[in-house]
């Protein structure tokens, strides 16, 4: 099995509807529907969250240790609320992805 093929199926995987922390999320979100006050509340703190450790993952990628992870947090954190992270996580997935492999090709034909 490829690195790349591994990395997709753990992601598709990791992204089913019916894992427990999605579920919950659900429950959260219908209760949230039925009182508006919160639901704004709720967005703005997860707007403030998810952007502020999305901006420490960004100062941490060049230094060493789990930048790039601590950013795919922040944006899952935002992409609970806001479709435009969804996306923008999904496109950084690929992007990572693509870069890992052409990072692997280049080592072996280097070797």
């Amino acid at each position: 099995m490829t690195f790349e093929t591994a990395i997709s199926r753990d992601i598709v995987s990791a992204e089913s509807p019916d894992r427990p922390i999605r579920r919950m999320l659900r429950r959260i979100r219908v209760w949230l529907e039925q009182h508006p006050r919160l639901r704004h509340a709720y967005r703005v703190a997860v707007g403030t969250l998810g952007t502020v450790i999305a901006l420490l993952g960004l100062v941490l990628v060049p230094l060493p240790g789990p930048g790039w992870l601590i950013v795919f947090l922040g944006l899952a954190i935002l992409g609970t609320e806001f479709r435009w992270a969804r996306r923008l996580s999904g496109w950084l997935k690929r992007m990572l992805s693509r870069f890992w492999a052409w990072q692997k090709s280049r080592r072996a034909a280097r070797a």
